[in-house]
Protein backbone atom coordinates (compact mmCIF):
# COMPACT_ATOMS: atom_id res chain seq x y z
CA UNK A 1 0.00 0.00 0.00
CA UNK A 2 1.28 3.53 -0.38
CA UNK A 3 1.94 6.11 1.66
CA UNK A 4 -1.04 8.36 0.17
CA UNK A 5 -3.50 5.17 0.35
CA UNK A 6 -2.46 4.55 4.25
CA UNK A 7 -3.08 8.56 4.66
CA UNK A 8 -6.44 8.17 3.14
CA UNK A 9 -7.24 4.97 4.61
CA UNK A 10 -6.59 6.35 8.29
CA UNK A 11 -8.38 9.26 7.48
CA UNK A 12 -11.84 7.23 6.74
CA UNK A 13 -11.16 5.32 9.91
CA UNK A 14 -11.22 8.49 12.41
CA UNK A 15 -13.52 8.45 15.23
CA UNK A 16 -16.02 10.89 15.11
CA UNK A 17 -15.90 12.99 18.51
CA UNK A 18 -19.92 12.90 19.00
CA UNK A 19 -22.80 10.39 17.65
CA UNK A 20 -25.47 12.57 16.76
CA UNK A 21 -25.98 16.05 15.15
CA UNK A 22 -28.88 18.04 14.70
CA UNK A 23 -29.62 20.90 12.39
CA UNK A 24 -32.75 23.75 12.86
CA UNK A 25 -33.87 23.80 9.01
CA UNK A 26 -34.85 27.75 8.00
CA UNK A 27 -31.40 29.33 7.67
CA UNK A 28 -29.36 26.21 8.56
CA UNK A 29 -29.55 23.53 6.55
CA UNK A 30 -31.69 25.26 3.75
CA UNK A 31 -31.84 28.94 2.39
CA UNK A 32 -35.87 29.35 2.93
CA UNK A 33 -35.64 33.08 2.78
CA UNK A 34 -36.46 33.72 -0.60
CA UNK A 35 -39.87 31.64 -0.49
CA UNK A 36 -40.41 32.99 2.78
CA UNK A 37 -39.96 36.28 1.76
CA UNK A 38 -41.82 36.39 -1.19
CA UNK A 39 -45.02 35.01 0.69
CA UNK A 40 -44.21 37.87 3.13
CA UNK A 41 -44.30 40.48 0.26
CA UNK A 42 -47.43 39.13 -1.28
CA UNK A 43 -49.54 40.23 1.47
CA UNK A 44 -48.47 43.44 1.17
CA UNK A 45 -48.85 43.46 -2.99
CA UNK A 46 -52.85 42.15 -1.92
CA UNK A 47 -52.55 45.80 0.11
CA UNK A 48 -51.73 47.69 -2.28
CA UNK A 49 -47.62 48.51 -0.82
CA UNK A 50 -44.53 48.43 -2.21
CA UNK A 51 -42.90 44.97 -1.58
CA UNK A 52 -39.90 45.40 0.53
CA UNK A 53 -36.19 44.48 -0.05
CA UNK A 54 -34.97 41.18 0.24
CA UNK A 55 -32.68 42.25 2.61
CA UNK A 56 -34.80 43.88 5.08
CA UNK A 57 -36.68 40.83 5.41
CA UNK A 58 -34.75 37.90 5.03
CA UNK A 59 -33.46 38.18 9.00
CA UNK A 60 -37.13 37.58 9.38
CA UNK A 61 -37.14 33.96 7.79
CA UNK A 62 -35.56 31.93 11.24
CA UNK A 63 -38.92 33.53 12.91
CA UNK A 64 -41.31 32.20 10.25
CA UNK A 65 -44.62 33.57 10.22
CA UNK A 66 -44.04 35.95 13.30
CA UNK A 67 -40.99 37.36 12.60
CA UNK A 68 -41.70 37.87 8.69
CA UNK A 69 -45.37 39.57 9.56
CA UNK A 70 -43.65 41.97 12.10
CA UNK A 71 -40.86 42.70 9.65
CA UNK A 72 -43.36 43.47 6.81
CA UNK A 73 -46.26 45.13 8.53
CA UNK A 74 -44.83 46.28 12.14
CA UNK A 75 -47.53 43.77 13.73
CA UNK A 76 -47.03 41.50 16.86
CA UNK A 77 -49.23 38.53 17.33
CA UNK A 78 -51.39 40.69 19.51
CA UNK A 79 -52.25 43.48 16.50
CA UNK A 80 -55.79 42.33 15.83
CA UNK A 81 -54.54 42.15 11.96
CA UNK A 82 -52.19 39.66 12.73
CA UNK A 83 -53.61 36.52 12.91
CA UNK A 84 -55.39 37.07 9.59
CA UNK A 85 -52.32 37.81 7.49
CA UNK A 86 -50.49 34.77 9.60
CA UNK A 87 -53.34 32.20 7.81
CA UNK A 88 -52.69 33.84 4.85
CA UNK A 89 -48.74 33.60 5.16
CA UNK A 90 -49.35 30.19 5.12
CA UNK A 91 -51.16 29.55 2.61
CA UNK A 92 -49.07 31.64 0.18
CA UNK A 93 -45.90 29.50 1.42
CA UNK A 94 -47.19 26.73 1.48
CA UNK A 95 -48.75 26.71 -2.14
CA UNK A 96 -44.71 27.99 -3.25
CA UNK A 97 -43.03 26.40 -1.12
CA UNK A 98 -39.62 25.55 -2.49
CA UNK A 99 -39.13 27.31 -5.93
CA UNK A 100 -36.38 29.22 -5.17
CA UNK A 101 -35.31 27.23 -2.00
CA UNK A 102 -32.10 25.40 -2.10
CA UNK A 103 -29.63 23.88 0.90
CA UNK A 104 -27.15 26.81 1.46
CA UNK A 105 -23.42 25.76 -0.07
CA UNK A 106 -21.57 23.15 1.66
CA UNK A 107 -24.56 21.37 3.26
CA UNK A 108 -25.02 18.87 0.76
CA UNK A 109 -21.07 17.86 1.14
CA UNK A 110 -21.58 18.21 5.13
CA UNK A 111 -24.41 15.54 5.35
CA UNK A 112 -22.41 13.09 2.66
CA UNK A 113 -19.63 13.88 5.38
CA UNK A 114 -22.13 12.57 8.15
CA UNK A 115 -23.70 9.71 6.33
CA UNK A 116 -19.82 8.22 5.40
CA UNK A 117 -18.77 8.56 9.37
CA UNK A 118 -21.59 6.96 10.57
CA UNK A 119 -23.00 9.98 12.32
CA UNK A 120 -26.89 10.11 13.13
CA UNK A 121 -28.20 12.93 12.35
CA UNK A 122 -31.63 14.89 12.16
CA UNK A 123 -33.43 17.69 11.44
CA UNK A 124 -35.13 19.73 14.56
CA UNK A 125 -37.01 22.72 13.36
CA UNK A 126 -40.34 25.46 14.75
CA UNK A 127 -41.68 25.14 11.54
CA UNK A 128 -45.17 23.47 11.21
CA UNK A 129 -45.18 19.50 9.92
CA UNK A 130 -47.85 20.47 7.97
CA UNK A 131 -45.00 22.36 5.65
CA UNK A 132 -41.86 20.28 6.96
CA UNK A 133 -42.54 17.35 5.22
CA UNK A 134 -43.49 18.19 2.03
CA UNK A 135 -40.55 20.64 1.83
CA UNK A 136 -37.98 18.07 3.03
CA UNK A 137 -39.88 15.40 0.24
CA UNK A 138 -38.99 18.20 -2.40
CA UNK A 139 -35.39 18.69 -1.11
CA UNK A 140 -35.15 14.60 -1.19
CA UNK A 141 -33.92 15.40 2.66
CA UNK A 142 -37.20 13.22 4.23
CA UNK A 143 -35.76 9.56 3.97
CA UNK A 144 -32.07 10.75 4.73
CA UNK A 145 -33.17 12.51 8.24
CA UNK A 146 -33.04 9.67 10.81
CA UNK A 147 -35.22 12.30 13.06
CA UNK A 148 -37.69 15.13 11.91
CA UNK A 149 -39.73 17.25 14.60
CA UNK A 150 -41.25 20.31 14.11
CA UNK A 151 -42.64 23.42 15.92
CA UNK A 152 -45.98 20.84 16.88
CA UNK A 153 -44.62 17.53 17.06
CA UNK A 154 -44.20 17.77 20.91
CA UNK A 155 -46.34 20.11 23.50
CA UNK A 156 -43.35 22.54 23.23
CA UNK A 157 -41.47 24.98 20.29
CA UNK A 158 -37.74 25.32 20.74
CA UNK A 159 -36.06 26.98 22.65
CA UNK A 160 -37.46 24.22 24.86
CA UNK A 161 -35.19 21.87 24.79
CA UNK A 162 -38.22 19.01 24.11
CA UNK A 163 -38.37 18.85 20.21
CA UNK A 164 -34.41 17.84 20.53
CA UNK A 165 -34.75 16.06 23.53
CA UNK A 166 -37.24 13.91 21.10
CA UNK A 167 -35.02 13.64 17.74
CA UNK A 168 -32.19 12.09 20.07
CA UNK A 169 -34.68 9.75 21.44
CA UNK A 170 -35.74 8.92 18.23
CA UNK A 171 -32.27 8.07 17.02
CA UNK A 172 -31.23 6.37 20.02
CA UNK A 173 -28.60 8.52 21.33
CA UNK A 174 -27.51 10.24 24.21
CA UNK A 175 -28.03 14.13 23.70
CA UNK A 176 -24.66 14.42 26.19
CA UNK A 177 -22.40 13.61 22.99
CA UNK A 178 -24.18 15.50 20.41
CA UNK A 179 -24.33 18.89 18.67
CA UNK A 180 -27.26 20.94 17.52
CA UNK A 181 -26.67 23.30 14.80
CA UNK A 182 -28.59 26.94 14.58
CA UNK A 183 -28.93 30.22 12.90
CA UNK A 184 -31.38 32.13 16.06
CA UNK A 185 -30.62 32.34 19.48
CA UNK A 186 -33.78 29.90 20.44
CA UNK A 187 -31.81 27.18 18.99
CA UNK A 188 -28.53 27.50 20.85
CA UNK A 189 -30.67 27.79 24.08
CA UNK A 190 -32.65 24.90 23.35
CA UNK A 191 -29.59 23.27 22.48
CA UNK A 192 -28.25 24.20 25.65
CA UNK A 193 -30.85 23.49 27.85
CA UNK A 194 -30.78 19.62 25.82
CA UNK A 195 -27.63 19.10 27.16
CA UNK A 196 -26.02 18.68 23.61
CA UNK A 197 -23.14 20.87 22.85
CA UNK A 198 -24.31 24.28 20.32
CA UNK A 199 -22.95 25.54 17.22
CA UNK A 200 -23.93 28.88 15.60
CA UNK A 201 -24.28 28.99 11.97
CA UNK A 202 -23.07 32.32 11.07
CA UNK A 203 -23.70 31.99 7.82
CA UNK A 204 -27.66 31.98 8.46
CA UNK A 205 -30.25 34.85 9.36
CA UNK A 206 -29.14 35.49 12.64
CA UNK A 207 -32.08 37.45 13.46
CA UNK A 208 -32.45 40.94 14.40
CA UNK A 209 -31.55 41.46 17.51
CA UNK A 210 -28.66 40.06 19.99
CA UNK A 211 -25.26 39.17 17.94
CA UNK A 212 -24.44 35.83 17.39
CA UNK A 213 -21.13 36.28 18.99
CA UNK A 214 -23.30 36.88 22.46
CA UNK A 215 -25.78 33.81 22.07
CA UNK A 216 -23.25 31.59 24.14
CA UNK A 217 -23.04 28.81 21.78
CA UNK A 218 -19.74 26.48 21.93
CA UNK A 219 -18.90 26.59 18.11
CA UNK A 220 -19.52 29.65 15.64
CA UNK A 221 -19.33 28.25 11.94
CA UNK A 222 -19.36 31.02 9.24
CA UNK A 223 -19.71 28.13 6.34
CA UNK A 224 -21.24 25.05 6.57
CA UNK A 225 -18.01 23.16 6.49
CA UNK A 226 -16.47 24.33 9.53
CA UNK A 227 -18.89 21.84 11.24
CA UNK A 228 -16.65 18.88 9.95
CA UNK A 229 -13.94 20.07 11.68
CA UNK A 230 -15.49 19.78 14.88
CA UNK A 231 -17.45 16.75 14.39
CA UNK A 232 -13.78 15.06 13.14
CA UNK A 233 -11.43 17.04 15.43
CA UNK A 234 -9.12 18.34 12.59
Amino acid sequence: MSNSDSGSSSKARKTPLYEGVFFDLDGTLADTAPDLVAAANLLRIKRNLDPLPYEVLRPRASAGARGLIFGAFGYDKDHPEFEKLRLEFLANYEKDICVHTKLFDGVSDVLDDLENHAITWGIVTNKSERLTHPLLNLMNLAKRSQAIIGGDTTPFAKPHPAPILKAAEICSVNPLNCIYVGDDLRDIEAGKAAGMKTVAAAYGYCGCDEHFSKWGADHIIHHPSELSAILLGS
